[in-house]
Order: structure tokens, then C-alpha cells, then sequence
């Protein structure tokens, strides 16, 4: 979440001041709608919030609404109040209010996107392409970059789907002849990656192994093709905003939220299921940023 925040605050060209905050107990067992807007509720460990407030202030999460909507009242109009994603709380409580569509929130001042915002963009590939060059330009050709999420609370990877997707990678690398950089989740399941790496003992792959510079970007930079599980919002939009074909691996389980979006970017031809082959196509590049950029700086302008 932090990151759709300072993507936002790039493309705005900001320099912004990171602020961490938690809620003390019992405001942080309760829905934003039952906290209120008090910074006083915020723990010794959270980042210091004291005047002079900003000009603009970009929050996301359910422990930012509070102190964010505290911020805005006491700076008395002079701070431009942006929340990123459903706050739980009546959108009027801040000055716009970034949504994904599929969570269905309406208001004059919601703005909503089709998967999440994220800051990936030609200069982020370009870098990352850079960065990790010696490393990604060894692997074989064609190449697909494999993200894994795992279990959340409401979908779940299986042993079933972890032998599945173990297998189906298996033929892409050992008979298909492409080449595979693999990076798991903190919610990956340990079985499916022991098992994967079991699968692919020999062949010349790219697993990730936690340690060092995150590849995750540079990953998305030299794929050819990508691989996503579907229980991440923002891993299947920071794909899409690449361009390139983005296959999504359904794990067990769902929401109609969940499903709402996966219908979204499958309709606008973006996404595909994975089936264990990899097809070719195009589409325009997910990029919502612009829309919200568009929209905060005429509000910003207005009178």
C-alpha cells in the first residue's frame, strides 16, 4: 500500500515525507467508521503528525483514516486530503478518494480505477531493465517471470493447484524451452516453493531466494510473458502495466470483489487464465495513474 502512495506522489512530482502510524488499542480492533478522527489515537511508535501540515497529504489503509481525516479538519482547508482506496467512512471525509470500480464506491469526489494505482511506468522498466541486465540477460528465451501470492482471506493455494502449477512450469521450462524467473510471496505456502524448486533442479531458472535487491521490477522489465496468481490486486495491475500478456493463475476460493475485477481486466482483454501454455497478445498498458493524476490536478486548479 505504501508504494501505490509514493507512485502517486511521483507522478504528482513530489517529494513526499513518509509518515507510518498505528492505531492504540481498542480503536485498532474497530472499522474506521467506529474510530474517531483523533490523532491523539495513534501509538508512541507511530511517526511524530504535528503542524505545519501539508499541502497535500496522501494517505491508504484502515489505521491512516483516522489521523488523516484529523489532519484535514485541523489544517482548515489547506490540506488537499487524498485517500487511496475504500476508507470504510463516508468519501465526503476527505477531498478525493481513489477507488478500484470494483469496490463500488460512488461519490462526486471518488475517482475509480480499474485495478490499483502503482507507479510502474516506462522510466521504472527502463531502470529496472538496467539494473538487473547481467543477471535477467542469461536466462533462456522466450522468458516468463512467475509471480506467486498465496493465501489471504479469501483465497487459498492448495496442494492440488501448487502440484498443477509445479507441473505445468515444469513442461514451460524442460520441454518448451522457455525460460522462467520465479519470485514468491511472504504468503506463498513453503510446499509450493519446495516443490517447485524440486521440479526444476537443473534446468536454467531464476528463482528468487529472498536475499538481496528485490528483482521484482526487473522481472517485469525483461519478461516476455507474465505469470500471476490472481489473489493480489495490485501484482495483477502492476503486471498489466507493462503491456505485456498477463496470464493469471486462479487459486481456490474468491469474492465477488475479487471477481468483479478479474472480469474487468479480462473484458478489456488485458488478462488471460493460465492454462499452462503461454499465448501471445496485445492491449494498451494498464495505467490508471494518469486518470488520477488528470483528476487531482484539476481539482487542485479549480477556484
Amino acid at each position: 500500500m505504501l508504494n501505490q502512495c509514493l507512485g502517486l506522489a511521483r507522478a504528482l512530482v513530489l517529494e513526499p515525507e513518509n509518515k507510518t502510524v498505528h492505531l492504540r488499542p481498542p480503536w485498532a480492533w474497530l472499522p474506521p467508521s467506529l474510530i474517531p478522527a483523533r490523532m491523539g489515537l495513534i501509538t508512541a511508535e507511530s511517526s511524530i503528525l504535528t503542524p505545519p501540515w501539508p499541502d497535500i497529504l496522501i494517505a491508504t489503509g484502515r489505521r491512516s483514516v483516522a489521523p488523516a481525516r484529523a489532519i484535514r479538519r485541523a489544517a482548515s482547508g489547506k490540506t488537499f486530503s487524498i485517500q487511496i482506496q475504500d476508507p470504510g467512512v463516508p468519501p465526503d471525509a476527505f477531498d478525493l478518494v481513489v477507488a478500484p470500480a470494483h469496490d463500488q464506491l460512488a461519490g462526486e469526489n471518488v475517482v475509480s480505477t480499474i485495478g490499483a494505482i502503482q507507479g510502474i511506468d516506462h522510466a521504472a522498466l527502463e531502470g529496472a531493465h538496467a539494473a538487473f541486465a547481467n543477471r535477467m540477460g542469461t536466462l533462456p528465451r522466450p522468458l516468463a517471470a512467475v509471480l506467486l501470492g498465496g493465501d489471504n482471506a479469501v483465497y487459498r493455494m492448495t496442494p492440488a493447484l501448487g502440484v498443477r502449477l509445479t507441473e505445468q512450469l515444469r513442461a514451460l521450462a524442460g520441454d518448451q524451452g522457455w525460460g522462467l524467473a520465479i519470485t514468491p510471496s511472504r504468503r506463498t505456502p513453503a510446499f509450493v516453493m519446495d516443490a517447485i524448486r524440486a521440479a526444476l533442479a537443473g534446468l536454467d531458472v531464476y528463482i528468487w531466494d529472498e536475499t538481496g535487491p528485490n528483482p521484482y521490477l526487473g522481472f517485469l522489465a525483461h519478461a516476455d510473458s507474465l505469470i500471476v496468481t490472481g489473489d493480489s490486486v495490485n501484482m495483477v495491475s502492476e503486471a498489466a502495466a507493462t503491456g505485456k500478456p498477463v496470464h493469471v493463475v486462479h487459486l481456490e476460493g474468491g469474492s465477488k470483489k475479487f471477481t468483479r475485477f478479474h472480469n474487468a481486466m479480462t473484458e478489456r482483454g488485458i488478462t488471460r487464465p493460465f492454462t499452462g501454455a503461454l499465448e501471445t497478445w496485445t492491449y494498451e498498458r494498464l495505467d490508471d495513474m494518469e486518470v488520477v493524476v488528470g483528476e487531482i490536478q484539476r481539482r487542485l486548479a479549480a477556484p
